[in-house]
C-alpha cells in the first residue's frame, strides 16, 4: 500500500526547436511550460503528508531556472555555435541539453530533478513516479519509470533535517561540479537556482479532462 499526491508547477516561458523535423517544429518556437509531478510514498510524514508542498518552492525556483525565459537548444543541433553567438551578445539566456528538447525530454528533466530533489527532503521517504509537461491544455508528454528499476539520480549529503535552502544550495553545487561544456543534463539546471521563487497561477487540465488547480 502507498500514498500518492500531485503537485503543479508553472515552469515559463521556454523557446525551442527541433532541427532535424521537416515540418515548422525545425524553427524556433515556444510555449509557456507547466509541469505535473506525482509523488509515493509508503509511510506519511508527521504532519500526514506524503511531501510538504511548502517545501517545493526551491524545485520550483531550480526548474524555472532551467525554462523560464530561456532557449534550450539541443547540444547536436548544428546551428548551436551561432545560438551561442546570440548568447554571448545578450540576445537569448541558452541552455544546451544532452540528449535532445522537446516536452518529452522536458519531462525527463523534470522528473529527475523532482525525484532527486524529493529524496533529498525526505530522506529517501518520498519518490517521484512520474513527470508530465503540457506545452499547453492540448499537447503534453509524460516520464516515469518502472518503480521495480526505481534509482534516485543524485545522492548528497542532505537529509530530512536539512532546509529546502541547504538541499537546493547542495544540488547547485553537483550542478556546478557536472556542468561540462555549459551542457545540462537531467536533472541539473545550468545556474544556480535562487533561494525565492515567484508566485505564479494557471489553469490545466488534470486526467479526468476537468481544469482547476
Amino acid at each position: 500500500m502507498s500514498f500518492k499526491s500531485t503537485k503543479i508547477i508553472e515552469l515559463g516561458s521556454c523557446a525551442f526547436r527541433q532541427p532535424n523535423a521537416t515540418s515548422h517544429c525545425r524553427f524556433l518556437h515556444g510555449y509557456r511550460l507547466t509541469a505535473k509531478f506525482w509523488f509515493e510514498a509508503e509511510e506519511l510524514d508527521s504532519n500526514n503528508w506524503v511531501v510538504d508542498f511548502g517545501g517545493l518552492k526551491q524545485l520550483k525556483a531550480i526548474l524555472q531556472t532551467q525554462f523560464d525565459h530561456t532557449l534550450c537548444i539541443s547540444e547536436d543541433d548544428p546551428e548551436l555555435d551561432r545560438f551561442s553567438e546570440l548568447e554571448r551578445a545578450g540576445v537569448c539566456d541558452l541552455r544546451v541539453m544532452d540528449g535532445g528538447v522537446g516536452v518529452e525530454r522536458f519531462a525527463e528533466f523534470c522528473y529527475q530533478a523532482a525525484d532527486a530533489y524529493v529524496n533529498q527532503l525526505t530522506n529517501g521517504r518520498c519518490r517521484c513516479i512520474k513527470a508530465e509537461v503540457f506545452e499547453h491544455e492540448n499537447n503534453s508528454a509524460i516520464y516515469e519509470v518502472n518503480l521495480d528499476n526505481h534509482k534516485t539520480v543524485m545522492n548528497t549529503g542532505c537529509n530530512e533535517d536539512s532546509t529546502t535552502e541547504e538541499i537546493a544550495e547542495d544540488i547547485a553545487s553537483v550542478v556546478e561540479n557536472k556542468q561540462q561544456n555549459n551542457i545540462t543534463r537531467p536533472p541539473f539546471a545550468k545556474k544556480a537556482a535562487p533561494l525565492t521563487a515567484r508566485k505564479t497561477e494557471g489553469r490545466w487540465a488534470d486526467e479526468r479532462g476537468t481544469f482547476g488547480i
